[in-house]
């Protein structure tokens, strides 16, 4: 895939989750990868700078389909930040209006005019943080000239507005940057809602630009659609190719030439991706040559050394603990469920056997320790007998358990007990030993 730095997107759409109450968001991004069409040579580069100007003001705080006017302008601009291919470009961000969370400030440069990179995007829109107050897009376009006048080669302005309640000076505004930066500048509009007056304000922008145009977000969501946009602003067909150059460096050795590395400074020897940076084959987010435990299974939540995590310090991962909520200082099977080692039962007896009682004052402990805790116990016996007189069994042990630790003082509301009979070995029956390991107890917390 191209520049992007799908985890910081995630991020950034879950903490908007969360702010605004599990608002819901437009479906899942997967940009489409204009890079092959670059290589093949098809496409060459048009835009060398760019900057986007988003909307803050107090209407962008209401609602479009549900969700907030606010939130979809910067999930645009975060989809339109995926889908770039490698080009070498220059970008700038700024905001108008803005809440009181926010600086006064009536336009705000986020981004100064720099070398594109998309985590700088990103990190731009953070800081747009809340929407309020009025529409002085004729000052952020005023501005606008001040932010692009040291770029080189040909502009790309993207506005990115609900286009309600903003003067006419708006569009004079954009005719003064056209005809400041001349044939230089394209001025694109990016409508987020559907308001008439909006549309017909924004489509007034973009024409004063000349060889601009304007869209609606909801054109531009899906990646095949906001490929085309990305291509219309940024590319246009490739010129007939001249003669091969000479070979680009390499500094870091990696594979990847400094003209297309966008980690030029990866450790000696670290497997890249296709853009010169390091690989996180297991996608866990801990690059390949820093995982400990390169092979983690997607989804599975790890730590610094990319190893899978044990919330709950049984000493069993998470991804494959069968019983993930086990109190602290219990005993755990590999499968990281609490059983009580050591508490086993005669063939077709269910009296606590001395040896196991010191294991059960154990359990009376760790309950005292986690005083809301409640617990099934569990009864299970090996396969002698039929499965009825076993399921009897299983309860009679299971209840003999729980009689223990009443008698040392723990609540009996905090205890149930439930016999499974032969249904659950965790042993095989074929021994002698495996099946007196099966005439045991368990123990799983009830949260």
């Amino acid at each position: 895939m191209n520049r992007k730095f799908s985890g910081v997107f995630v991020v950034l759409m879950a903490a908007a989750l969360i702010a605004g109450c599990a608002t819901p968001m437009p479906p899942v991004f997967t940009p489409q990868d204009l890079n092959p069409e670059l290589a093949a040579g098809n496409m060459t580069q048009k835009a060398e700078n760019f900057m986007v100007v988003l909307d803050a003001s107090d209407s962008m705080a209401w609602r479009h389909d549900g969700i907030r006017k606010f939130d979809l302008a910067k999930d645009i601009v975060s989809r339109l930040n995926r889908a770039i291919p490698n080009l070498t470009l220059q970008s700038a961000l700024r905001s108008f209006g803005h809440g009181p969370c926010m600086p006064s400030e009536k336009t705000l440069l986020l981004e100064p005019l720099g070398r594109y990179l998309p985590e700088a995007l990103e990190k731009g829109l953070g800081q747009i943080r809340c929407a309020g107050g009025n529409s002085p897009l004729e000052q952020a376009l005023g501005a606008v000239g001040t932010d692009l006048q040291d770029g080189t080669g040909d502009m790309a302005l993207i506005v990115v507005s609900d286009g309600e309640d903003m003067p006419e000076a708006s569009v004079e505004a954009a005719r003064q940057l056209k005809e400041q930066f001349g044939d230089r500048l394209c001025i694109y509009t990016i409508q987020v809602g559907v308001s008439a007056q909006g549309k017909a304000l924004l489509e007034s922008i973009a024409a004063a630009g000349e060889c601009g145009f304007a869209v609606n977000a909801a054109d531009i969501t899906a990646g095949g659609d906001m490929a085309d946009f990305v291509r219309k602003v940024f590319l246009e067909p490739a010129a007939p190719k001249p003669a091969a150059p000479m070979a680009p460096k390499d500094s870091d050795g990696d594979g990847v030439t400094d003209d297309r590395d966008l980690c030029p400074d990866t450790a000696r020897g670290a497997p890249v991706d296709a853009m010169g940076c390091p690989l996180d084959s297991d996608g866990d987010g801990v690059y390949d040559y820093q995982d400990r435990c390169p092979g983690t299974p997607a989804g599975t939540k790890v730590d610094a050394d990319g190893c899978p995590l044990d919330t709950d310090g049984d000493g069993v991962f998470d991804d494959t603990d069968l019983c993930p909520d086990t109190p602290k200082g219990a005993a755990v099977t590999p499968e990281g469920c609490w059983i009580l080692t050591g508490v086993n039962f005669d063939t077709g007896k269910w009296d606590i056997r001395p040896e196991a009682m010191p294991i059960l004052d154990k359990v009376v402990n760790v309950l005292q320790n986690n005083a809301d805790l409640e617990v099934q116990i569990q009864g299970h016996t090996d396969n002698v007998g039929n499965a009825a007189f076993n399921k009897q069994l299983s309860q009679k042990r299971a209840q003999s358990v729980r009689q223990y630790l009443i008698d040392k003082g723990v609540a009996l509301g905090r205890l149930q007990a439930e016999g499974f009979g032969l249904s659950r070995p965790m042993f095989s029956n074929d021994s002698k030993e495996g099946r007196a390991k099966n005439r045991r107890v368990q123990l799983k917390p009830i949260y």
